[in-house]
């Protein structure tokens, strides 16, 4: 079996959550009362855990994403319109834009904000012609 990665962020209303995720086109899977499994592929998975059960698992205070950075979560997508559609998406079910477009010719990328402040990038990276 492959490596399978989870990551794991404090959200304050998980329901709000469930929704803003499922709005960008994502499944949920292996939801409880206190969290719930946002699908992004086979080998990746971001677990939504209220923020006291994250408390349980942290040895340290919850950070509030609206005040610091904790992390940039990127979802890798086939083509430079999946970029804008993800982006478009995450705004229109709440979300906020966060920096500028990049398209440097290797790259094409868009960043925006969930409901809890967690800095999200869709990326597709580009195979220059020649």
């Amino acid at each position: 079996m492959s490596p399978v990665l989870f990551v794991n962020l404090p959200v304050r209303d998980l329901d709000r959550s469930k929704t803003f995720f499922t709005d960008l086109g994502f499944t949920l899977f292996g939801m409880a009362d206190d969290m719930a499994s946002v699908v992004i592929n086979e080998q990746a998975q971001v677990m939504l855990l209220t923020e006291p059960t994250y408390a349980t698992y942290a040895a340290t205070d919850v950070a509030d994403a609206t005040k610091s950075s904790q992390m940039i979560l990127v979802v890798g997508v086939e083509n430079p319109t999946e970029v804008d559609e993800l982006f478009d998406k995450a705004l229109a079910a709440g979300g906020a834009p966060v920096g500028d477009l990049r398209n440097d010719g290797y790259r094409y990328q868009r960043g925006f904000t969930d409901l809890d402040g967690h800095h999200w990038e869709a990326l597709c990276l580009v195979t220059p012609a020649g």
